[in-house]
């Protein structure tokens, strides 16, 4: 890969859009801006590229998503599964098949989304669940590890709970922060970055700051049930882009 301002200009504007949904929504929707970077690099230089840049936005979010803004009962549960589930994620992503994957993932979250839309689409309180708490850890870590989506479970687990806008986010925003921090290094390793490779990290952080505060501005100006309709909104279009993902990859 060498650097030209195509590749340079469709970067930014992937990193910009990952690090706006970082911003508005705590992360878990990188997918959404992957399609972008697909463009010009292959999906695992991408993966390899983005890593870092996660955990730079993670930092810059954590301005924004302190401490108050976290759901704690939830994350003593939902962090030590993601832990596993990254772990078993590098371990399968050589083995597994991707493409499947992909698929499951994206049914599982059309049926979520539909049930939840053909609900009414209102806000609603569940009770807490262990089971459900540490399934979603898990499946999160796995697939964020195989295709880079770790946002649905995540989300699948959290939605259900009726939390504020605020600590839905915060929690979203630290759960991802762990798990980019650890993925990070598995990431590099599977693809040893180039010297232009961390030219274009270095040019794709000025993105990162613009994207995490505009994100943050929508994010204040959104009631609770508008974001929880944006974020469902959101599950469908990324489970959208996973069903394609996979499915043409079996017609390739």
């Amino acid at each position: 890969m060498e650097l030209s301002v195509a590749i340079i200009g469709v970067t930014l504007a992937g990193v910009f859009v990952i690090a706006f949904m970082k911003g508005a929504f705590g992360g878990g929707f990188a997918i959404v801006g992957i399609p972008l970077l697909s463009l010009v690099m292959d999906p695992l230089t991408a993966g390899a590229l983005l890593a870092p840049l996660f955990v730079v936005m993670d930092v810059l979010a954590l301005r924004y998503w302190k401490p108050s803004t976290w759901s704690q009962p939830d994350l003593k549960l939902l962090v030590p599964s993601l832990i596993i589930g990254i772990v078993l994620g590098y371990l399968a992503l050589r083995v597994l098949d991707h493409r499947a994957v992909a698929i499951v993932m994206a049914l599982i979250t059309l049926a979520f989304t539909a049930l939840w839309f053909r609900g009414g689409g209102q806000v609603t309180v569940r009770p807490r669940s262990t089971r459900k708490a540490i399934a979603a850890g898990v499946g999160s870590g796995v697939t964020t590890m195989v295709t880079h989506s770790g946002g649905p479970p995540l989300a699948m687990y959290l939605l259900p709970l009726g939390l504020t806008k605020e600590i839905y986010a915060g929690t979203t925003s630290l759960f991802f922060t762990v798990g980019n921090a650890l993925k990070a290094v598995p990431w590099l390793s599977l693809v040893r970055p180039s010297s232009t490779m961390l030219a274009l990290m270095g040019i794709s952080l000025l993105a990162i700051p613009v994207g995490v505060w505009t994100g943050w501005k929508l994010h204040q100006r959104l009631n609770q049930l508008q974001l929880y309709r944006a974020c469902y909104t959101l599950l469908v279009v990324t489970a959208l882009k996973l069903l394609w993902d996979g499915v043409s990859g079996y017609l390739r």
